[in-house]
């Protein structure tokens, strides 16, 4: 494999990330707001799980809080 200069390399990186298609501000407004919301879901989805499985040990076996 041919050796690649310090100048060739930055200039491929620049063409390379020329290519690349950004999100406009809508769509990472949008991607983050839906990433949040279903964070909020697993939470409380994650929080009922776990308070159930709670009272099914303390009604099985009697311990816990």
């Amino acid at each position: 494999m041919a050796k690649t200069s310090p100048a060739q390399f930055v200039q491929q990186v620049r063409q390379e990330a020329r290519k690349v298609t950004w999100p406009t501000r809508k769509e990472t407004t949008v991607s983050t707001l839906m990433v949040f919301i279903m964070v909020a879901f697993a939470s409380v989805f994650f929080f009922v799980v776990d308070q159930l499985l709670a009272l099914g040990v303390k009604l099985i076996f009697g311990v816990g809080g």
